[in-house]
């Protein structure tokens, strides 16, 4: 019997829904620390998100901040989660699809050392997502499997079916050969991997088409340096000269699927038969040892799961051999290489090379998810590049709406690993964003179901009914069969013994009891007929009527399929209008976020600047206070400098007063006496023997100060001075020159100086208004303090002063003036005028500095 050949694996792109869209889910685990004393960054908030916070020593932003991060995920796995906990969630949905007839892609994704491989492969005792997908096929699948070779792969992506015969010939063919490709299934499994499919929870699909056969095929490939490699080749052995592997090409089938090639690609029956397929590649894949990871992956793994299913045919027995009713569906399981830097795992050479190819597919698997994230947001129309890479070139038609896809983001906690799980987290949080068009359901073959149960109840009936008529195998002579009984019931034979050849009574006898029988015969021969033709027009009836309730029935199914139609159209719109609203929340939730960060960084700086106006407040009112404090002191300063200086003022104008009352006095004297007895003026020798007569009237008040200051003097005679004249100090040529007596003359004043003195002299000279020359006496006490130093305390003030006659104005005269008078007056002016005016000052007194009055002319002795 011809072959027939059956359809490529994956339908063409007209049987996916446009409109029926579902996202890539993207799962998270967290792996166990390696130590405990390690310290961990990521945390698992709850069954969908997660947080990951920079280590310690570590900063993130500029300003110095440490931030958390979360997110969020389709569920996230904890250290403590179960590898069938995780396969029930993400894998089992993919295995239940790929009995249907849908395609799926499972595929792990993370940085080196994270857990990759142990969740794809597992461990001994506790296997892995690849064991438990294909327990759960062979569970579902195993009493309905075709015998091997019924299906049979051809090298363009397709599939043929055979007959029964044509499959023993190929066994027979097989079996012959000296090396068989197809493993015994027999056999007990390699010890070191029994562990691994030991699965005792037995997990099958729910819905399994019990009219298919079917038939699985497993591949396993890698793509190493982005060249792609069977690891189930056999290799032909040559010591001398080995051959290396020969790199394998993708091509594109007449559904524009891709597939590898020349690929081997072995039918298993069972699991251990698969794994043992699946272990021999393994020990042939690249790993290598890392400064991170023992046992690193320097390739992509793709473990291929082919389900081949045809109907059976119309009476149960055969596989239906028409190429349209084949269905080819895949299952990839893809284990992804870390993505590390090479800074931390110090690669040189060959592993440099790796790590390097390894990152560069890596990035080129997110450049893909990235252009399709923003061609379905944004609706642009930009070329994915999938041909960049081998990777993301083999599993482009997944991504174009030909099967499910799922990602397990596989994250190590310890603080070594912060950078490269951030971007870990952030190109899988982007992931989850895109959509994927969901494959249509395939479509029914038109035959009645139940074929095989019922071929199968017909099988039994007829064995049952061989085994009344022939009888029970091994049965007792107690317990007689129903054919025996019916034997029983019929006349018995004579004896058929002639002993004598006159005997004439014999054949007759024995030919009455054969015609008896033959009669008996012929009536049950007659009921069987009836009863056969009952029966026929009973099963007519029943067929009639079964024909009947499946016409209702399928009336009744037009029906619910019409309303489910209807409740599956608003179902779609319901669910788009959710997803449109669920869209709308999601980015109301990001403005929100946005918002409530505005809003506290708005709020962090109010309170920032309302702690500024408040120090700026309380420093305006320290400084209102400073101020009026300095403001009272100077007004209370001023107020009694004020007071001082009209004091001042007034004592000034009363010695002017008085001066020119005196000299009122004598001028009316003079005008009094008679002018031809105007007496001679003295002489200035006359002048300094005789006292010069003044008037009686009361002096000044600033005169009565110079009792103290000669009674101050009187009390110096014994004290010693100290004499203080800067090297500047210019002599002036002055009558009256300061004399100190007992006084140490210094330039500098000292404190040896200072300690053996009582009194102490400053000499300053400064310039005054008329450009003379003005020298000042600063006269103070010296005390001792209590440190043990000594304490000058200023007491008074002498100023010797030089002026010019011509400079200064004469005394006006009278209206009419006499010549001689007014000599004399002028005289007398000059003479008392000439005379210099020592000035003392007590500190704290009502004068200040820069103030100065009449005392007595001093006299000088004779």
């Amino acid at each position: 019997m011809k072959a027939a050949r059956a359809r490529t694996p994956r339908r063409p792109r007209k049987a996916t829904n446009p409109t029926q869209k579902d996202p890539v889910g993207v799962y998270c685990r967290v792996r166990p620390l390696s130590r405990a004393e390690q310290e961990c960054c990521i945390e698992v908030i709850n069954g969908t998100t997660v947080q990951i916070h920079p280590p310690e020593g570590y900063r993130v932003f500029r300003n110095g901040e440490y931030r958390e991060t979360q997110y969020s995920f389709k569920e996230v796995f904890g250290t403590l989660v179960a590898q069938k906990e995780l396969f029930d969630v993400v894998a089992k949905p993919l295995v239940e699809d790929l009995i249907r007839g849908k395609n799926g892609l499972l595929f792990t994704y993370g940085v080196t050392g994270s857990g990759k491989t142990h969740t794809m492969t597992g461990s001994p005792g506790d296997g892995g997502l690849l064991p438990r997908c294909l327990a759960m096929i062979f569970n579902s699948i195993g009493p309905f499997q075709a015998k091997r070779f019924v299906f049979k792969l051809d090298d363009k992506n397709g599939v043929d079916v055979q007959s029964e015969v044509e499959a023993l010939l190929e066994r027979q063919r097989r079996e012959a050969l000296p090396t068989p490709k197809t493993p015994a299934g027999k056999r007990q499994p390699d010890p070191e991997f029994a562990d691994m499919i030991a699965v005792q929870d037995h997990c099958r699909a729910q819905e399994v088409d019990e009219d298919n056969v079917y038939g699985v095929f497993v591949s396993y490939i890698e793509i190493y340096n982005n060249y792609i490699y069977d690891l189930l080749e056999e290799a032909p052995c040559d010591s001398i000269k080995p051959k290396p592997p020969q790199s394998k090409i993708l091509r594109e089938d007449q559904n524009h699927n891709m597939y590898v090639t020349g690929c081997t690609e072995v039918e298993v029956k069972s699991t251990e038969e698969a794994f043992e397929v699946f272990w021999r590649g393994q020990k042939k894949r690249r790993i290598a040892n890392t400064q991170l990871n023992r046992e690193s992956s320097r390739s992509h793994s793709v473990f291929i799961i082919k389900l081949a299913q045809a109907p059976l045919d119309a009476d149960g027995d055969n596989v239906l051999q028409e190429k349209e009713q084949i269905t080819l569906s895949q299952l990839s399981l893809v284990d992804l290489a870390g993505s590390e830097r090479t800074n931390r795992t110090k690669a040189e050479g060959n592993r440099l090379r790796e790590a390097g190819n390894i990152n560069q597919s890596l990035m080129t698997l997110r450049t893909c998810i990235e252009v399709l994230r923003e061609n379905q947001l944004y609706g642009t129309n930009k070329m994915v590049p999938y041909r960049d890479s081998k990777l993301t070139h083999l599993f482009k038609n997944y991504f174009d709406g030909e099967g499910k896809v799922r990602m397990i983001v596989c994250v190590n906690p310890k603080a070594e690993d912060y950078e490269e799980s951030l971007q870990v987290m952030r190109f899988a949080e982007m992931t989850q964003e895109v959509e994927v068009a969901r494959p249509l359901d395939r479509p029914l073959c038109g035959l009645t179901p139940g074929r095989r149960l019922r071929n199968q109840a017909f099988r039994e009936e007829l064995s049952r009914k061989l085994e009344l008529r022939g009888g029970p195998v091994g049965a007792g002579p107690e317990e007689p069969s129903a054919a025996e009984l019916f034997f029983q019931s019929f006349p018995p034979l004579p004896s058929c013994e002639l002993l004598d050849i006159n005997d004439d009574q014999t054949l007759p006898k024995l030919i009455e009891a054969l015609e008896q029988r033959h009669k008996m015969r012929q009536m049950l021969t007659e009921e069987f007929a009836k009863s056969v033709l009952a029966f026929k027009t009973m099963l007519q009836e029943f067929d009639s009527s079964v024909a009947s309730k499946e016409n209702y029935i399928q009336g009744k199914l037009a029906e619910k399929e019409k309303t489910i139609t209807g409740q599956k159209t608003e179902l779609e719109r319901l669910e788009k209008k959710i997803k449109t609203l669920e869209y709308k929340i999601e980015i109301l939730e990001k403005t929100a976020t946005i918002y409530e960060e505005d809003k506290r960084n708005l709020q962090q700086e109010l309170e920032s600047k309302s702690q500024k106006l408040q120090r700026q407040a309380s420093d305006k009112r320290r400084l209102e206070a400073r101020l009026q404090g300095m403001v009272a002191e100077t007004s209370l300063k001023w107020e009694k400098e004020c007071e001082r200086r009209v004091a001042a003022k007034q004592l000034e104008m009363q010695n002017k007063l008085w001066v020119k009352d005196e000299k009122l006095k004598q001028l009316k004297a003079i005008v009094t006496e008679p002018r031809a007895e105007r007496p001679e003026r003295p002489s200035r020798e006359r002048e300094r023997e005789k006292p010069l007569p003044r008037s009686v009237s009361p002096s000044p008040a600033p005169s009565a100060p110079a009792a103290p200051l000669r009674a101050r003097r009187s009390r110096s005679a014994g004290e010693r001075w100290v004499d203080h004249r800067p090297p500047s100090h210019v002599p002036t040529e002055t009558l009256l020159q300061p004399r100190v007596p007992r006084a140490i003359t210094v330039d500098v004043p000292s404190e040896r100086a200072l300690a053996r003195c009582d009194r102490y002299l400053l000499t300053h000279q400064e310039l005054a208004s008329d450009g003379e020359i003005q020298t000042k006496l600063i006269k103070g006490d010296v005390f001792k303090t209590r440190g043990g130093g000594q304490a000058v305390q200023f007491t008074d003030i002498e100023t010797l002063k030089q002026e010019s006659p011509t400079g200064r104005k004469r005394r006006s005269s009278p209206p009419d003036p006499d010549p001689a008078g007014d000599a004399a007056d002028s005289e007398w002016t000059d003479v008392e005028t000439r005379c210099s005016v020592a000035v003392e000052m007590r500190a704290g007194s009502a004068l200040g500095p820069g103030f100065q009055h009449h005392a007595q002319p001093k006299r000088r002795k004779p």
